[in-house]
C-alpha cells in the first residue's frame, strides 16, 4: 500500500513540476501588431490592423513543445484607416462582426523547426475553423528595466479568405479580383510574464 502511495505522490510531484515549467505570458497590446495585407485591384496592397485583441502564451523554455498559445481578436476593431471601408468589412460581406464577434488562434502543438518555430493549431474565422502553421521566431526571455520578463515573437502566413466564407468580391474586366483571395497577416507580439 505505502508503494502506492509513494507512486502516486511521485507522479502527481513529476506532473506539477512538468506543469510549472511552462511560464504563462500575456501579449502586451502596446508593444505589439496583429497586421494583414491584401491587393486591390490586382496591382496595389492595402494594409490595416486589428486594434483589440487579447493572448496567452505558454512558454516553456527548456521544451518548447509543452508550450502553447492562445490568441484572441475583436473582429470589430479592423483599422484601414479609412471609415467606410472599414465598415465595409464589418458587414456581412466580410467579417459580419455582429454575428462573429471574434477571430481566433489557438495552438495544438509547438515544435522548433531550423529556421525558428511553428505553432500548429486552429484559426477560427466567421465560425469557420481551418487548421493552419503559423510559422515564428522568438526572441528572448529578457528582463525588462521594472524586473519584468518579456517574450516577443514574429510570424506570418498567407491565407485564402474563400476558405473562411469572407468571399465578397467583384471581378473586373481583364479576370482579376478587386480584393484578392490571398490574404497575408502579420504578427509581431510581445508578451509580458504573469
Amino acid at each position: 500500500m505505502r508503494m502506492k502511495q509513494l507512486a502516486v505522490i511521485l507522479f502527481l510531484a513529476g506532473f506539477l513540476g512538468t506543469a510549472r515549467a511552462a511560464d504563462t505570458y500575456k501579449i502586451d497590446p502596446a508593444h505589439s501588431s496583429i497586421g494583414f495585407s491584401v491587393k486591390h485591384l490586382v496591382i496595389s496592397t492595402v494594409k490595416g490592423n486589428f486594434t483589440d485583441y487579447a493572448g496567452t502564451i505558454l512558454f516553456n523554455e527548456k521544451d518548447v513543445t509543452k508550450s502553447s498559445v492562445k490568441v484572441v481578436i475583436k473582429s470589430a476593431s479592423i483599422n484601414t484607416g479609412i471609415a467606410a471601408r472599414d465598415n465595409h468589412l464589418r458587414s456581412p460581406d466580410f467579417f459580419a462582426t455582429e454575428k462573429y464577434p471574434e477571430l481566433t488562434f489557438e495552438s495544438k502543438r509547438v515544435e522548433k523547426r531550423p529556421e525558428g518555430y511553428a505553432a500548429m493549431g486552429t484559426l477560427t474565422m466567421r465560425g469557420v475553423s481551418k487548421e493552419v502553421v503559423l510559422p515564428f521566431t522568438l526572441s528572448g526571455p529578457i528582463t525588462d528595466p521594472w524586473g519584468k520578463s518579456r517574450i516577443a515573437a514574429e510570424s506570418g502566413l498567407t491565407v485564402n479568405r474563400q476558405d473562411y466564407g469572407v468571399s465578397w468580391s467583384q471581378k473586373l474586366d481583364n479576370g482579376g479580383l478587386v480584393v484578392s483571395d490571398e490574404v497575408k497577416i502579420e504578427l509581431a507580439v510581445e508578451a509580458v510574464k504573469e
